[in-house]
């Protein structure tokens, strides 16, 4: 598949801080690419760099196999921070202004209003907006020109639950529509719904690059329970092939050695007059496969 970015050996120092490490790794078309660490790992810095709004100090990247930075721009629709709206203009004339600035002649911004779902609030002042109305809406000036990429800092930072899922679901309607979505993020799970390939970065190194599946911790998890769940978790705690176990609601979550089988689980505890009412397989999680690579 086609890459539409490569960063070769990307660094940037701050000082004698070096928040950018020799960074290499590439997008391709099409995907939603997750920039993925803790605070301080690079992500912002990293999306400056690629956007033009700060040099590096060495290394190389290029948009859509070797455009002129100029030009690339001009396909990129981007979000690094909130643009500063104004609040006594509508949502409709920000985003007017916003065309302005760009200097987008022909501005799509009912199109982009209805993407958001924000058309028909698109005649209320900004300063009755929600934050995750404002957000939405920040992203509908990003999307002004039909960008081909989406460059998103952090998307959800600061919303709530309702928020989160919204930005959420109108990233995924945004890929669908075959727009590549770059998002830079320090939240696992939003990460691991959206992100179809993702890059893990630690103190300004690359950890891990690829498929976001193949960030699962190779680990499997057995889910058990019983009408016993007492004498469950005492003869669980004694079985010597169980590496882990974990109460979580109504079941036990255990990290079983790769020679014990499921079946042979539940015969052992039969053995001993434990009968299991519940026994499933619980694939290891992305989660743990980040903890893994950034506790190295």
């Amino acid at each position: 598949m086609e890459n539409i970015l490569e960063l070769n050996k990307l660094t940037k120092k701050f000082g004698r801080i070096t928040a950018v490490d020799e960074l290499s790794f590439s997008v391709q078309k099409g995907s939603v690419f997750g920039i993925l660490g803790p605070n301080g790992s690079g992500k912002t810095t990293t999306l400056g760099m690629l956007l033009g709004v700060t040099r590096p100090l060495s290394g190389s990247f290029s948009w859509f196999g070797g455009e002129s930075p100029q030009s690339a721009k001009q396909r990129i629709g981007s979000l690094l921070e909130t643009p500063n709206f104004y609040p006594y203009m509508t949502a409709r004339q920000n985003l007017k202004l916003v065309a302005k600035i760009k200097g987008i002649k022909k501005p799509n911004i009912e199109e982009v209003l209805e993407q958001v779902k924000l058309l028909e609030r698109a005649d209320d002042k900004f300063k009755t907006y929600s934050l995750g109305m404002k957000q939405r809406l920040a992203i509908a000036s990003a999307l002004l020109g039909t960008p081909e990429v989406l460059v998103l800092d952090e998307p959800t930072n600061g919303l709530d639950p309702k928020g989160i899922a919204d930005i959420r679901n109108l990233i995924l309607e945004i890929a669908g529509r075959g727009i590549t979505v770059i998002m830079a993020s320090h939240i696992l799970a939003e990460v691991e719904k959206v992100c179809t390939h993702v890059a893990v970065l630690r103190t300004g190194k690359l950890l891990f690059s690829g498929l976001a599946g193949e960030l699962q911790a190779p680990q499997e998890k057995l889910a058990v329970a019983s009408e016993n769940m007492e004498a469950l978790e005492a003869a669980l705690k004694e079985h010597p092939q169980i590496k882990e176990l974990q109460k979580v609601k109504t079941h036990l979550l255990i990290v079983p050695e790769e020679s014990l089988s499921p079946q042979a689980l539940n015969q052992w505890l039969a053995e001993r007059h434990i009968y299991l009412s519940h026994l499933s397989r619980n694939e290891s999680d992305f989660e743990a496969g980040f903890f893994k690579l950034i506790n190295k």
